[in-house]
């Protein structure tokens, strides 16, 4: 027979861990027809000597809720052979949504995911209310890449409760409602639902954002929904002090795991310089709930961060910060030259938690001041010596000095990486992580497959590479529960990345583009090595070029 397209030569890794072999992979209808030695022709031919070709690599941690709206590729997750996402991550989206209070939606996720409003309100196209519209439209649309949507819930706490969802449990009769429109939504394909009890996460007008208010009550109703279903699973933004779970947070899991029977992951395992041992005493802590289906999420990056000060998400854990957020820069410069302000944020640092308060750590990354330019590159603590004032004073002095536009950088966490390998190899986690689509003015770890393969597999040997291509391709499709893909294997879907070894990965920072809707700005991450990449069997890059191709799908639980 003719195929649609063959990829002759290759190194095949097919995602399920065995050993890599030389074969061609033939494509038909969408679909890998055949693995092996293929002597028939097809309409296009890929030569993939001394490439390797493995499965697409699927995302199970995005915020791509609102870029969908305007970036069809996804990029820049596409980039480096991600062919599936997994988005609504983190209890914050945009569906289902009334109306009358989309900027309040929109303003969750400036808060939560410091995405500019602009951008927002130029760029979403709010086609739907409720969350099974939500998904219809965005096949609609169509896309580059595979999208697989769970439900946030924070929008469903507020499209029944109003403003109040951000101030009070629900009721009975609410409680009843909001797990209807969920069990509506995973009965239409979502793949299960999403949440947050992380400090940081607050939502309009710096309030908590309203999943945060849910009640137990609340959430054994919740999960019940997934147990009459029979599928879905769930996310949880979790910790309160990042990679140390408490008695309470390990009851919360507990109840998720119980009254629904079906997985949980929970955020994250990062490693931290002022408590070393803190991943793996939480994974001894965890293992009675990992035994029955709970996986912490982990990333194979250091967690580098841009800070500016129009959008300061990092700090957004401290109760001193909550008046600058969603606020015209006059406002915000007030607040941060007032001495009580500074006194308040000196204060909460003598604990900290999130932001470390290490100065020599925090550089100047890019000012827009001219004067200023001779301080990019150095380090606040530099500065604060040479200005005889203290990191705080300086800090906000120099955001000051810069009309708030100053861009700061710092390895956050996972900082020291030959602690990295031990979470990435272990089989209790997921790698993950990579917010694509969000913190778009401070981070961009949607690189993370190419970095994991370039950096852990090829340069520092930590692990084999069929292993790596297993973590990041049918180890997250299995957990969600997405059918017929992870795997390179007759019959299931042609989504496949075709690579060099000897090249592919990313970079420790990305770069900064005026791309967004508006030209907002926003930080990516370039891919190395990616050589080609097929969605259902149409070949979306070639060599780094967009073909043009919309062949993603909005893929949807329960299907085969």
């Amino acid at each position: 027979m003719s195929y649609d397209l063959l990829i002759k030569n290759g190194t095949v890794v097919d995602g399920t861990g065995a050993a890599s072999r030389r074969a061609d992979v033939a494509i038909a209808n969408g679909q890998i027809a055949e693995i092996g030695k293929i002597t028939e022709g097809a309409k296009k031919t890929i030569d993939a000597s001394d490439l390797i070709v493995a499965p697409g690599f699927v995302d199970p941690h995005t915020h791509y809720d609102a870029q969908i709206c305007w970036d069809p590729y996804l990029t820049s997750s596409s980039w480096h052979g991600i062919t599936t996402v997994m988005m609504g991550n983190c209890g914050v989206g945009i569906a289902p949504c009334r109306p009358e209070v989309r900027e309040i939606a929109a303003w969750d996720l400036v808060n939560v995911e410091a995405i500019p409003f602009d951008v927002l309100s130029k760029g979403i196209k709010w086609e739907w209310e409720t969350f099974p519209e939500y998904m219809d439209a965005a096949a609609r649309r169509g896309s580059g890449i595979n999208l697989g949507f769970l439900a946030p819930l924070t929008p469903f706490r507020h499209y029944v409760m109003g403003e109040e969802s951000m101030e009070r449990a629900a009721t009975v009769e609410e409680t009843a409602r909001i797990k209807a429109a969920l069990k509506e939504a995973v009965a239409a394909g979502a793949f299960g639902f999403t949440t947050t009890t992380a400090p940081q996460h607050i939502g309009y007008k710096g309030r908590p954002l309203a999943c945060r208010n849910a009640s137990l009550d609340e959430y054994r109703a919740y999960a019940n929904a997934l147990r009459e279903l029979g599928r879905g699973a769930m996310e949880v933004a979790l910790t309160r002090s990042v990679s140390i779970m408490s008695d309470e947070e390990y009851q919360f899991l507990d109840l998720l795991l119980t009254e629904s029977g079906r997985p949980v992951t929970w955020l994250a395992l990062l490693n931290r310089d002022d408590l070393p041992d803190a991943c793996q005493d939480t994974l001894r802590q965890a293992a009675p709930l990992i035994r029955r289906g709970g996986v912490p999420q982990v990333t194979c990056r250091p967690l580098i961060i841009q800070i500016e000060l129009r959008n300061p998400f990092i700090f957004a854990n401290l109760a001193s910060w909550n008046p600058v957020f969603n606020q015209p820069k006059e406002v915000q410069a007030k607040i941060y030259r007032e001495t009580n302000f500074r006194n308040a944020f000196r204060e909460a640092l003598k604990k900290p938690d999130i932001f470390s308060g290490k100065w020599e750590r925090l550089e100047v990354k890019e000012v827009f001041t001219p004067s200023m330019k001779p301080l990019e590159g150095r380090s606040v603590a530099e500065i604060a010596k040479e200005r005889g004032k203290d990191g705080v004073d300086t800090f906000l002095d120099l955001a000051l000095e810069d009309d708030l536009q100053i861009q700061f950088t710092m390895a956050l966490f996972n900082a020291n990486e030959e602690r990295i390998p031990e979470l990435i190899s272990d089989p209790r986690t997921m790698v993950g992580l990579s917010d694509g689509g969000a913190h778009v003015d401070m981070l961009c770890d949607a690189g993370y497959a190419t970095y994991m393969l370039g950096t852990w597999v090829r340069e520092r040997q930590a692990m084999t590479l069929e292993h790596a291509v297993k973590r990041i391709t049918s180890e997250p499709a299995d957990y969600f529960g997405i059918k017929g893909r992870g795997r390179l294997s007759p019959g299931l879907a042609a989504d496949v990345v075709v690579f060099d070894y000897n090249t592919v990965g990313s970079a420790r920072r990305g770069e900064m583009r005026n791309d967004l809707p508006g030209g907002g700005r926003r930080l990516v991450m370039p891919a190395r090595g990616v050589e080609y990449t097929i969605v259902n069997g149409e070949v979306l890059y070639d060599h780094g070029k967009v073909s043009g191709a919309m062949p993603g799908r909005v893929l949807r639980s329960g299907d085969l």
